[in-house]
């Protein structure tokens, strides 16, 4: 298989361009090793030992990952900040995570300050200007580039999204392997798609770094010997252009990017060569079956799918298994284990939807400091993060819907995604969210909130064209009673859908809990 793992290969090929930042500026392998292990000198001499963590409020591109090459070669736990949160909300991450130093970027310098106080002030760490921060370079200028001793491979630690609450680091036990050693098991995930190491590989980063799976496929494609190219923000032609300029054989999306690269004009779509293409990965939000069809039928079999949390465990579709069972997101991979369970817990039949439970092999997580949390979610060995699905007779998976999104109207349960998967599809929508508003008689109605196309006017004209689309495609009793409209929808940048934000206005006054 060759050789594996950054630091090894680095080692072998400084020269490499293992790095692209989003302006353009490329950083070869063995300039990032240096400065990763400058990192590590400098943060044992600020105290930091094998189990300690600190954060990175920072955007895509070689900062955030020398960071992440310096926890993961020194026993530490690094946590990647949404940079989208405010000074509170970052504050609550940095200081629940036990941080023993706070890197921040001077684009986020505003919110960076707000959070600032929960940490010692010799502890913080600039890229640029932050105000009550130390300049990062302060910190590594005088430590040498050599390899640290007593290398021990740390982790990241990921904060859940916080969409029903405050948000939790998913906390792994660290494994005590050398980084090496540790890095080339991490390539075990991406060998799943068939992927293979080394050159020419290139791997586009198209969300931010924050997210768990961003940094999970980059950081192993990097450990394969790929390149990683880094998009500051997504859009549709830019990341057709930079695939053909980088020659990218493999990256990870979400739908909604789907949907918007369908849009671009034939002309335009047409333009560029994409025939480097080889595994184009999608996860994060169900996807209807007919944009996955017009996907494939675009790039050809190189479209595949997954279904993952952060805890751990997952599915995997090959275009082929997609294919032969349209709309599924896979079967379990090899060391994961799925389990379908009634409202009492008990395992279901082929075909009947019920909560999905899943398990890692020799990987077990807690949410850290929420015991009570961690337990709430497990069964067994299993756990959930609450999604509705069922088996089919070949054991391939396919989702309903979050269980927290279920209406319920009538008595009769309906799944959000079902609805949005049929609207979606429709020219003139380029978003949609669906879930159950207050209903005196029926407890809940259906309610769709849809965000046009670009030029398209909202209205009750193009709210009856969505409805009547629907006809024959869509049981009556699942077509939203009324539709709203929105200029755009809160969406996170990996794709998930902030449904909460759009549905408890609804909810004020009625005392459901969400």
């Amino acid at each position: 298989m060759g050789t594996l793992g950054f630091w090894r290969l680095a080692q072998a090929d400084p020269e490499w361009v293992a790095a692209v930042d989003p302006d353009g500026v490329e950083h070869r392998a063995g300039d990032l090793l240096a400065r990763a292990n400058r990192l590590v000198h400098g943060l044992r001499e600020l105290g930091l030992r094998p189990g300690d963590g600190f954060c990175g409020l920072v955007p895509n591109g070689s900062e955030g990952l020398v960071l992440y090459l310096a926890a993961l070669q020194a026993g530490w736990y690094y946590t990647p900040v949404n940079w989208h949160l405010t000074g509170p909300e970052i504050a609550y991450i940095v200081a629940d995570s036990e941080a023993k130093a706070f890197f921040a970027d001077q684009r986020f310098a505003a919110e960076a300050v707000r959070a600032a106080e929960v940490i010692e002030p010799h502890r913080r760490f600039a890229f640029g200007e932050v105000p009550g921060f130390r300049p990062a370079a302060e910190l590594t200028a005088a430590q040498p580039a050599t390899l640290p001793e007593d290398r021990t491979a740390g982790a990241t630690m990921h904060y859940t999204s916080g969409t029903t609450g405050k948000p939790k680091g998913v906390r792994r036990r660290l494994s005590g392997l050398d980084p090496d050693d540790g890095a080339e098991l991490m390539t075990f995930l991406l060998s799943l798609f068939g992927m293979t190491p080394g050159k020419p590989n290139v791997h586009l980063v198209t969300s931010p770094n924050y997210h768990t799976a961003v940094t999970q496929f980059g950081g192993t494609a990097l450990h394969m010997g790929h390149t990683l190219v880094f998009m500051d923000r997504w859009e549709a032609e830019e990341t057709l252009r930079l695939c053909e300029r980088h020659r990218v054989t493999n990256s990870h999306l979400v739908p909604t990017h789907f949907k918007r690269l369908l849009a671009l004009p034939p002309a335009v779509r047409d333009k560029y060569d994409l025939s480097s293409l080889r595994w184009m990965i999608h996860a994060a939000a169900p996807c209807p079956v007919p944009v996955k069809q017009a996907m494939l039928d675009w790039w050809g079999d190189c479209v595949y799918e997954y279904y993952a949390a952060t805890e751990g465990g997952g599915t995997l579709a090959t275009p082929q298994d997609w294919r032969a069972h349209p709309g599924t997101v896979g079967k379990a991979w090899p060391i994961s284990e799925l389990l379908i369970v009634d409202d009492e817990l008990k395992p279901v039949p082929p075909g009947t939807p019920g909560t999905v439970y899943m398990k890692m092999m020799g990987v077990s997580f807690e949410y850290k400091g929420d015991a009570a949390k961690t337990e709430a979610g497990r069964l067994d060995d299993y756990f959930t993060v609450g999604d509705i699905g069922y088996l089919d007779e070949d054991g391939f998976l396919f989702l309903c819907d979050r269980k927290a999104d279920l209406i319920i109207s009538g008595g009769a349960n309906i799944y959000p995604a079902e609805i949005e998967n049929e609207i979606m599809i429709h020219p003139k929508v380029a978003d949609v969210a669906v879930f159950g508003v207050p209903d005196e008689e029926w407890g809940e109605q259906i309610k769709a909130v849809v965000e046009p196309a670009a030029g398209v006017a909202p209205g009750p004209e193009l709210a009856a064209e969505i409805l009547a689309s629907l006809d024959g495609r869509l049981a009556r009793m699942k077509w939203p009673r009324t539709i709203d409209f929105i200029a755009e929808m809160p969406r996170e940048p990996n794709g998930k859908l902030l449904k909460r934000k759009l549905r408890d206005p609804y909810w004020e006054g009625h005392g459901r809990a969400i």
